[in-house]
């Protein structure tokens, strides 16, 4: 059990959010945002980027900055630009929450379109690798650093790409923190289970949303894992269940 989330403070905290345009991206932006950080904005659609940085500063929040950049066809150079935008406006970065995800499609993998398992690949795998890349320098300036990801277990049948992806992610998030445990930097993900996300609609469009979670229900955990403060956890993979 995990005590005062709601009291946690991010004041002057830097804070790289992936998938920041909406679902579970946006509510914890807007949920960093009211705490107190500087939130960098990244996604792909401006105008929705647009719409979470209107809603902060309407809240009373700092101002935010917009990153746009679509992770499917990011070059090397692309992420290199990153960490210089960055360090040219902030000197360094607190935390990186690697978010952004990509279904792409739900085949079996005999069928599998060989194209868009590259592409799902490159969203779910290789872009964390190179964003935590382009921005570890950054990270190890902060007095509690913080690399924190969206977890799912999905490694049954059909779920192709994504499933490999996302399993390939964790083990990339254990060896990081294996990798990092020297230094004040944590990592670790959160599964958040079912919310309610267009994600989770084009996952299962048959199902009934009513009854989840909202992405503003679930923040509170990434949040707390952002902020750095973990007592010394790192590597953990955390569930709802942890922070009842």
């Amino acid at each position: 059990m995990i005590n005062d989330i709601d009291q946690i403070k991010l004041d002057d905290r830097i804070i790289l959010i992936t998938g920041a345009s909406d679902g579970i991206g946006k509510a914890v932006a807007l949920d960093c945002a009211k705490r107190g950080a500087t939130v960098i904005l990244l996604g792909k659609t401006i105008h929705k980027l647009e719409q979470v940085y209107d809603e902060i500063i309407e809240a009373g929040g700092a101002e935010p900055a917009i990153y746009p950049m679509d992770l499917s066809g990011a070059s090397a150079d692309d992420y290199d630009d990153l960490h210089d935008n960055i360090k040219k406006e902030f000197g360094r970065l607190d935390a990186l929450f690697n978010n952004a995800g990509w279904l792409g499609a739900s085949t079996p993998m005999d069928i599998f379109d060989t194209e868009l398992w590259y592409r799902v690949m490159q969203v779910n795998l290789n872009a964390p690798f190179l964003l935590t890349k382009a921005c570890l320098p950054l990270i190890k300036k902060s007095s509690h650093g913080a690399i924190v990801f969206t977890a799912d277990d999905k490694v049954s049948a059909y779920w192709g790409a994504y499933g490999v992806a996302k399993s390939g992610q964790q083990t990339l998030m254990t060896i990081l923190a294996d990798e990092l445990e020297s230094r004040n930097i944590v990592v670790n993900a959160f599964n958040p289970g079912p919310v309610r996300t267009s994600f989770r609609t084009r996952a299962y469009p048959a199902e009934d949303a009513r009854e989840m979670n909202k992405p503003a229900d679930v923040s509170a955990g990434f949040v707390y894992l952002i902020s750095g403060n973990c007592d010394g956890v790192t590597g953990k993979t955390f569930t709802l269940d942890d922070f009842k």
